[in-house]
């Protein structure tokens, strides 16, 4: 049996302290040590509930230095909580450094499910989202966040953002200028709070709300997916497309994609169709004998 000490990451309230679990406050109360972001925050939380630990403070811009720390202690059998401000540890919060030199080290490393903001407003948001992707904090610099905009604009499922409020408006104005003014958004406030609100409409309409209204509070944005072209075409048809592409000295890949763009038909259907005729001629003309 190892003599390391365990690493629960454990989830928290992001607005009311009723949200965690049983399976939390146990965890909490059986750790040795509970590590954390803001000291000050953290003590709120456990003084609720009468938890009464050593704290270690643990912030991104010490995240590796304290994760070497917080190593040792659990080398030496000490069982340590991991927490955020609020939320999920490791969800555009501190943590993934400490868990990946655990895994490392052999050390185990359980999670205790708590609240997550982004989960949180894909559910209240009314929109689509099957299949959605978590951007968190957009880039700062103007390059480098056009760069991501221009990667994900185009995406077929439902994006998830994060936001400060003195951000929000220029965050509205960008996302409206790549993604379109008609595509649907919802901006979640507050989420869990006294003042929680969900605003629901186009991304031009949300922008000029609050080009009008200050934005207060923390925000999580959901942007709907783009909507797939229809297909104009048949399959055959587009298959007819790509063979004749190809037969011009396009390459394969290339060609479906081209083809897929022009009919509507996915580059997989296209592909697949084109790839699985020529093995059945192939069998047929004896190559597989």
């Amino acid at each position: 049996m190892s003599e390391f000490g365990k690493l629960s990451i454990v989830g928290t309230p992001i607005g009311n302290f009723s949200d965690i679990s049983p399976r939390g406050i146990e965890t909490l109360e059986k750790a040795d040590y509970i590590a954390c972001e803001d000291t000050r925050v953290s003590t709120k939380l456990l003084g609720k509930f009468g938890i009464k630990k050593p704290l270690l403070s643990y912030y991104k811009p010490k995240e590796l230095e304290k994760s070497v720390k917080i190593a040792e202690l659990l080398c030496e059998g000490k069982n340590i909580a991991l927490i955020s401000d609020a939320g999920m540890p490791c969800i555009s919060d501190p943590g993934y450094i400490l868990v990946k030199k655990c895994a490392e080290m052999g050390i185990e490393v359980e999670v205790v499910p708590g609240c997550n903001a982004a989960v949180s407003a894909v559910a209240v948001s009314g929109i689509e989202a099957q299949r959605f992707i978590f951007e968190g904090f957009l880039p700062v610099g103007k390059k480098e966040r056009s760069e991501r905009l221009s990667e994900i604009k185009g995406l077929s499922h439902a994006v998830v953002f994060y936001e400060a409020p003195h951000k929000l408006i220029q965050t509205l104005s960008d996302l409206t200028e790549f993604f379109g003014e008609d595509r649907k958004a919802a901006v979640c406030r507050e989420l869990t709070k006294l003042h929680e609100e969900t605003l629901r409409g186009t991304l031009k309409e949300l922008s000029e709300h609050f080009s009008e209204n200050e934005p207060r509070g923390e925000f999580v944005i959901v942007v709907e997916g783009k909507a797939e072209k229809p297909k104009t075409l048949s399959l055959s048809e587009a298959v007819m497309i790509a063979r004749e592409l190809i037969e011009n000295g396009e390459k394969p890949n290339p060609a479906c994609k081209k083809a897929a763009e022009i009919s509507g038909v996915s580059k997989r259907e296209i592909y697949s169709a084109i790839i699985g005729n020529e093995e059945k001629n192939d069998f047929l003309k004896g190559e597989y004998l």
